[in-house]
């Protein structure tokens, strides 16, 4: 598969998190609308209110099915506004989607909602995750264990907190100063909270010094994790520089090192993916903004093919360039 493709050119849906249940792929991504709100650093323009769900069994030439709506703002007893990226993980067989929402403050929480099924209907836990906090989660399972992965800067709300505390006044490092880091958790066993206190994932650079807030590489949003070769691979969009970016270590929790670009700047503000094996092939699933003419906030995924170098690498994929 040489070309990135459109997955479902009948609606705009954006930051597909995709993960093998059942032997088939399920997409979860959020679903981009046109609420007239004016673009702004907040994020205010990205106004989600529901999720669907879709499966695939075979990424070049199968049929998308979309399982329509799973999870709605007006079904969570908590909700504010704004149904950011979401990801799902299987345990004990049910399924969890983790999603960020505002809550009636206008503080991004992360919510969980539970299913017997990986296409959903989800229902929603009455509150949300107890000291949660900003976007984007990500889980990653090994040995049965579960880690989230979470956070992004400006509208994101990351920059609001320090060692897990709300500050008085958002604070965006320096230039010159380590950037602001995603966070990760193990879950409880039950799969409902966290387990542990969030930490710091690291990115490390050729040095072993943090990546500073200046670097067009370093973290903004979209963390996603996955193993090859017996190493971990931490990606994520650098936001502003609307790169993907990824960084190698040896554990979930890293210090990862930088490694590289996945994806160059495509067309839209946003970068958003995740990685996954399916059939012996590797994919990268991914938005753009080209079926919209540019408008940002209605992006459309994609899937290419990812390849890796000998030495573990990827091989960058252009992203203005149908490759």
């Amino acid at each position: 598969m040489n070309n990135s493709k459109y997955l479902f050119p009948n609606d705009f849906m954006a930051d597909p998190s995709v993960h093998v249940f059942e032997g088939k792929l399920y997409i979860y991504p959020s679903h981009d609308r046109e609420s007239g709100i004016e673009e702004n650093d907040n994020g205010d323009h990205f106004d989600m209110n529901d999720y669907h769900v879709f499966s695939l069994d075979d990424v070049e030439n199968g049929a998308i099915t979309d399982h329509g709506v799973v999870l709605s703002v007006k079904d969570i007893p908590w909700s504010g506004r704004q149904l950011w990226d979401c990801d799902v993980a299987y345990k004990n067989g049910k399924y969890y989607m983790y999603f960020p929402l505002k809550d009636k403050n206008d503080i991004f929480r992360i919510g969980v909602a539970v299913s017997d099924k990986p296409y959903g209907p989800f229902v929603p836990e009455k509150h949300p995750m107890m000291g949660s906090y900003s976007i984007d989660p990500c889980i990653f399972e090994e040995n049965g264990k579960h880690y989230i992965y979470f956070g992004g800067i400006w509208g994101g709300q990351l920059q609001r907190y320090r060692n897990n505390k709300a500050l008085e006044s958002a604070v965006i490092p320096e230039n010159n100063e380590p950037a602001i880091p995603s966070k990760v958790a193990l879950l409880s066993e039950d799969m409902l909270e966290f387990a542990e206190e969030p930490k710091d994932v690291l990115i490390l650079d050729e040095n072993g010094n943090p990546l500073l807030h200046g670097d067009e590489h370093r973290f903004f949003e979209a963390s996603w994790m996955h193993k090859y070769n017996g190493k971990y691979y931490f990606s994520y969009s650098t936001g502003d520089t609307h790169l993907l970016c990824y960084a190698i270590g040896d554990n979930p929790y890293g210090p990862f090192t930088y490694q590289g670009v996945i994806l160059t700047p495509v067309v839209g503000w946003t970068t958003h993916h995740s990685i996954v094996e399916f059939k012996g092939k590797w994919y990268l699933f991914f938005h753009d903004s080209v079926p919209s003419g540019g408008r940002t906030w209605l992006r459309s995924m994609k899937v290419v093919e990812l390849e890796y170098n000998e030495d573990g690498t990827f091989k960058t994929i252009e992203g203005l360039v149908d490759n």
